[in-house]
């Protein structure tokens, strides 16, 4: 046996050629039975992705099996991350990665790939910035299988405070134009023979008096009514007017996103598309209130770890944290909307134990690189919460969940309470608000629909409205 095993691998040329003949037989027979997915060398690649965003770049490659990959950074200039993935060979699957990247993406401006050696394939990444690169793998979860993912940076990386500062300067310099474009408007209306100043008048002197301005001209600050479509929020009573002397910073949380789609609806609608496009409309509603201002946790289609919501808006020293979630369950026949608080000594029923459990299991899906920071600072943080907190979550929950009440039907009358990793801010009020059942199709539908996502935004917003009217903030920066 060891002679003939010894004769066949021995090389061809010292072969007699009857002999070649039957070893490429018994080669050809070979590659017949085991097919050409036997015969294939290394990981196959399932699909690359590249998700762009302000905060930072990810690209992600999926393969049948774990991936090994080494980088560096050329700093040269232009700088390039270089990285070379071992045991795997060029695919068309793998070259598709040069047509994702997009013109918009604030730190890749290209990708290149090929086979730098014959079991190692290389990735050039050309970027636009100083990135500070992360490099981790993911074990096969949910949908997906193993999956190499790289995270670009910025060096610099964006301030949320600084943002909502500028996003506020730019509206209310917007609210400004307005005033005078309906000033303007109004001056014409009265004499239409008159010309409107092009260039702005002088500033009156301190001490003086400014001029009286007609009834219907709106006050500095505020939006005039024929410039917004959206009816006007509902009156106050008397009782709830209470003066807010400083700006109220609402985090608004559109869950999952990028790798994580979250659940997804009967026809295809996935969760992370219509929670974002209601929190952009809440935002927008919040940012047209007098002493409010909205910031999201993220403005695009990319995945933020549960901590680094909860970071931003503590950065932010946010007074209120909202997370927008749309619902699913195993049956189809689960249907209505949801408000949670957390809760320091478990969950109120099954369900909202059940709920919390796939919420906090995000990060697997959607990749967070747990590796990075200190596990015994994010554990601490995450654990810390306070009666007051809880206490005030469950108010304002019951003032969201009222509002929302007179737009659709309810799941359960009571705020409920569990363990969610993101309502874990010590020092901030935090709602999760489940919009509707996306598992059942008539309440996918509801969420698909522009009229029903703005009823839920001002249901949204009249809740946080009221509550704050009641329960001002204390003082902190003043409303100029």
């Amino acid at each position: 046996m060891a002679l003939d095993l010894q004769h066949r691998l021995a090389p061809p040329d010292s072969r007699p050629a009857a002999t070649r003949r039957d070893a490429l037989r018994q080669m050809g027979a070979l590659a017949l039975l085991l097919g050409s997915g036997q015969l294939a060398w290394g990981a196959a690649i399932v699909a690359v992705r590249v998700w762009p965003a302000k905060d930072y770049s990810r690209v992600t490659i999926e393969s049948d099996q774990p991936l090994v990959a080494k980088h560096f950074l050329t700093v040269d200039g232009p700088e390039r991350l270089v990285i070379d993935i071992d045991k795997l060979q060029l695919s068309p699957a793998l070259r598709e990665l040069v047509g994702k990247v997009r013109s918009e993406d604030p730190h890749i401006a290209g990708v290149r790939v090929g086979q730098f050696q014959p079991t190692v394939v290389r990735l050039v990444i050309d970027l636009k910035k100083t990135v500070a690169p992360q490099l981790f793998t993911l074990k096969p979860v949910a949908p997906y299988q193993h999956r190499l993912v790289f995270d670009l940076y910025p060096t610099v990386a964006p301030d949320p405070l600084l943002d909502l500062i500028r996003e506020r300067e730019r509206a209310e310099a917007q609210a400004s134009q307005n005033v005078q474009d309906a000033l303007d408007e109004f001056v014409q209306r009265i004499d239409p023979s008159s010309r409107v100043a092009t260039t702005p008048a002088p500033q009156q002197p301190a001490l003086t008096a400014p001029p009286p301005r007609p009834p219907s001209i709106p006050e500095p600050g505020a939006t005039p009514p024929n410039l917004v479509n959206a009816a006007p929020p509902p009156p106050l009573q008397p009782q709830e007017l209470q003066a807010i002397d400083r700006l109220v910073v609402v985090a608004i949380d559109p869950g999952h996103g990028g790798e994580d789609p979250g659940a997804v609806g009967p026809s295809g609608l996935r969760e992370k598309d219509v929670v974002l496009s209601i929190s952009r409309q809440l935002r927008d509603r919040l940012n047209a209130v007098h002493g409010m201002r909205a910031m999201l946790t993220r403005d695009g289609d990319y995945f933020v770890p549960l901590a680094e919501r909860v970071r931003k808006a503590r950065r932010v020293q946010a007074d209120l944290f909202i997370s927008v979630h749309a619902d699913a369950f195993m049956t189809p026949k689960a249907r209505g909307a949801s408000v949670f608080a957390l809760s320091e000594k478990g969950a109120t029923s099954t369900a909202a134990r059940w709920m919390a459990d796939k919420e906090n299991a995000a990060d697997m899906v959607g990749g967070a690189n747990l590796a990075v920071g200190d596990p015994q600072l994010l554990r601490t943080m995450l654990e810390m919460s306070t009666t007051a907190q809880i206490k005030d979550s469950m108010q304002i929950g019951r003032e969201v969940l009222t509002r929302i009440g007179k737009v659709g039907r309810l799941h359960k009358r009571d705020v409920e309470q569990a363990g969610f990793a993101v309502l874990k801010a010590p020092d901030i009020p935090s709602i999760l608000v489940e919009t509707a059942f996306i598992s059942n199709p008539e309440e996918e539908a509801k969420l698909a629909d522009p009229e029903y996502q703005a009823a839920l935004v001002e249901a949204l917003r009249t809740g946080i409205r009221r509550y704050f009217a009641r329960n001002p903030p204390l003082a902190r920066q003043r409303v100029i």
